[in-house]
């Protein structure tokens, strides 16, 4: 479970940050992810004690790394590899608190969209 080096995106997909490892490839060449507050690339060897701020979607979390580990397992094994920072988690917690008491987005939709709707949908794809 403990090596000295491992690439970013394979952690990302061990601690269970994202389902696949081309995810979270992905995410770390979009930006999504820093490194002790800097930019990295995919294959960035990542070491105990880094410390991660990792962005899905709206929600971030900023975490220590606590071991490392090349493969996937369930998630109870998956949170031991890393800590979370106590004003992340209640920034997150907060987020999702929010998140809840909003309306659904397609609350208001009801069936098919009429000729109206899909003119105003072809309109903002195509153009």
């Amino acid at each position: 479970m403990n090596d000295e080096h491992l690439r970013i995106d394979k952690w990302l997909w061990a601690a269970r940050f994202y389902k696949t490892r081309s995810l979270a490839a992905k995410a770390v060449d979009a930006g999504r992810v820093r490194v002790n507050g800097e930019g990295a690339k995919p294959a960035r060897a990542l070491k105990p004690g880094d410390e991660l701020a990792i962005r899905v979607g709206e929600l971030e979390w900023v975490v220590e790394v606590m071991a490392l580990s090349r493969q996937r397992g369930p998630a109870v094994q998956a949170a031991l590899l890393y800590v979370e920072r106590e004003d992340s988690r209640a920034r997150r917690v907060a987020a999702i608190a929010k998140r809840k008491t909003q309306p659904h987005p397609a609350a208001g939709v009801k069936g098919r969209p009429t000729k109206k709707d899909r003119r105003m949908i072809h309109r903002f794809t195509e153009g």
